[in-house]
């Protein structure tokens, strides 16, 4: 059975089910999912319990099954927890899941820790054996779009909120921007709101006085941002790529290979294809489908072009190479490149209004 991460507290408040998968990479949403479940379990009688952690391919199994098999002494309700850092349990390792899966009895409870699961690991047989027996949790990253409705929510369960209309959501777009990518920095920068300021109505300036910028990027999502038209958002995640140390030839991989797939649609479109199947032999998929279905029957051929070449000239100066009309600062390329490609994200100017100033060539 399936259930999101923000419902498992009332599926907890109806009873505890024998079993529970987490997977994900979101370490706070995980920590908080298991204590909610350990918290149900000791509320329920449970005081005896087992963890095992999966450590290799030589993982001695047996001591899982067995530990299934025999309750202890002096209680009659144990909570098993078997984590599974890698995702992978192994030909053995499936198998004792499965038959785990088959040996969950009255009194014995378990939590299963798992990284976040491709698809193919999904349908996996020892996943489905665990998905049947039990409730299995997906912990998404909270993406920037969600930050903050989830911010006004943990707000308000420590009794605090912002001021209605506008104001607020300003102070939650601050706040959000500050701890993007950071979700468990951001519980702490909540915690820290509640210690400073009592219950009730915080004001812009207290959430500008007392949140630190603990933001962390994904090189993987500044493409998004770019294809969203997301300027301020881009440009800012530059900065703090760069700041963090990552490498100037991913990000450039990152912004060319948008550029590059763009083309490749663009040129098909050309040819007399229809979008969706421009974009398959393009191979866009997913998210990223969707945001070029919105941008490519505006775009310019010509610029496009241009932009190709742009993104060849900037390949040369993450790589080192000079060239007479860029900067010679490979990050001051990049950021460059990247209000080029915003640029072209701009929707055409209405009949009678003046074309905006690139924003590549803006100070």
């Amino acid at each position: 059975m399936q259930v999101r991460s923000d419902a498992l507290v009332t599926q907890l408040s109806r009873g505890l089910k024998p079993l529970y998968t987490l997977h994900g990479d979101e370490p706070l949403l995980a920590q908080e999912a298991a204590d909610a479940i350990r918290a149900a379990a000791r509320a329920a009688g449970v005081s005896e319990r087992q963890v095992f952690t999966v450590s290799g391919a030589h993982f001695d199994w047996s001591s899982v099954l067995g530990a299934a098999q025999s309750m202890g002494l002096f209680a009659d309700q144990q909570l098993i927890e078997i984590r599974i850092p890698s995702g992978k349990p192994g030909k053995e390792g499936s198998v004792a899941l499965q038959q785990y899966c088959d040996r969950l009895g009255e009194g014995l409870f378990t939590i299963v820790h798992l990284p976040r699961l491709d698809r193919q690991q999904q349908q996996s047989a020892w996943f489905l054996a665990l998905d049947r027996a039990g409730v299995t949790v997906r912990l998404d990253p909270i993406e920037r779009n969600q930050l903050p409705q989830w911010i006004s929510r943990r707000l308000a369960a420590q009794g605090q909120s912002l001021p209605a209309g506008e104001a607020g959501q300003h102070a939650l777009a601050f706040f959000a921007d500050r701890v993007e990518g950071n979700l468990l920095a951001a519980h702490q920068e909540l915690q820290k709101l509640a210690l400073l300021y009592p219950e009730g109505e915080l004001s812009f300036e207290q959430i500008q006085d007392a949140v630190l910028d603990v933001a962390r990027y994904d090189v993987f999502k500044l493409g998004a941002a770019v294809l969203a038209g997301q300027a301020e958002r881009a440009l800012r995640m530059l900065d703090g790529l760069r700041a963090e140390g990552e490498a100037a030839v991913l990000v450039h991989w990152n912004l060319a290979e948008d550029i590059r797939a763009m083309k490749r649609a663009r040129d098909a479109m050309a040819g007399g294809k229809p979008l969706p199947m421009a974009l398959r032999e393009a191979r866009v998929w997913g998210d990223k489908e969707r945001a070029f279905e919105r941008v490519l029957p505006q775009l310019d051929d010509a610029k496009l072009t241009a932009l190709v070449q742009a993104a060849a000239i900037c390949d040369g100066l993450v790589k080192g190479l000079r060239h007479p009309d860029w900067p010679t600062e490979a990050w001051d390329g990049l950021r460059r490149l990247m209000l080029m490609t915003l640029d072209l994200m701009q929707p055409p100017p209405r009949r009678g209004q003046a074309a905006p100033t690139p924003m590549a060539l803006q100070p």
